[in-house]
C-alpha cells in the first residue's frame, strides 16, 4: 500500500463456507418421533459450527435398503458440500465408504457427528441389522404365499 501499511491475512483460520445437508434416517415408522429429534440434533450441531443449512431431509427405511428415493436425491444435489449424519448407520449400514469416495469426488464432505468408538460394537450391529433384514424379506415372502394361497384358494370356492 502506497501508506506503507502491510496486511497480512491468517489463512489458517478463515475456512471455507460450509453448507449444509442433513441428513436423519430411522428403520422404521415406529421411530418416526425419533427422526425430528435427530434431525433437530443435527440441526444445532450445523448452527454451533456456523453451517449455512441448505436443506434438511428425514427418510423412513432401512440402511440396508439400497433405493431410498430422499438420500438419492441429495447425493446428485449441488448445492451444498457437507453432507451431516448423526451416525455412519444412518448414512448406510454398509458401502459408506463407497458413499463418501462418490461425495469426495463431487467436491462434498461426509460430517458423521457421533462416530463409533468401538468397531466390535459396530460390527456386532451391521450384522443384527442384516440378520434383521433377511428375515423380515423371508417372513414377507411366506406372508405373500400364504396370501397367494388363500386368494387361489377363494377363487376355486367361488368357481
Amino acid at each position: 500500500m502506497p501508506s506503507g501499511t502491510i496486511i497480512i491475512t491468517d489463512d489458517n483460520h478463515s475456512k471455507p463456507d460450509l453448507i449444509a445437508c442433513i441428513y436423519a434416517r430411522v428403520s422404521s415408522a415406529e421411530n418416526k418421533d425419533n427422526l425430528d429429534r435427530q434431525a433437530d440434533r443435527l440441526k444445532d450441531y450445523a448452527v454451533a459450527r456456523g453451517d449455512k443449512i441448505y436443506k434438511v431431509v428425514k427418510e423412513v427405511g432401512s440402511g440396508l435398503n439400497d433405493n431410498r428415493q430422499q438420500l438419492a436425491k441429495i447425493l446428485v444435489d449441488p448445492n451444498y458440500n457437507v453432507l451431516i449424519v448423526e451416525h455412519k448407520d444412518r448414512l448406510a449400514r454398509l458401502g459408506t465408504n463407497y458413499l463418501e469416495i462418490l461425495l469426495k469426488k463431487l467436491d462434498k464432505k461426509v460430517e458423521i457427528v457421533n462416530q463409533s468408538e468401538d468397531k466390535q460394537d459396530e460390527l456386532m450391529s451391521d450384522l443384527i441389522a442384516i440378520i434383521t433384514s433377511f428375515c423380515s424379506r423371508i417372513y414377507g415372502l411366506r406372508r405373500s404365499k400364504r396370501k397367494t394361497e388363500k386368494s387361489l384358494a377363494e377363487l376355486k370356492d367361488n368357481e
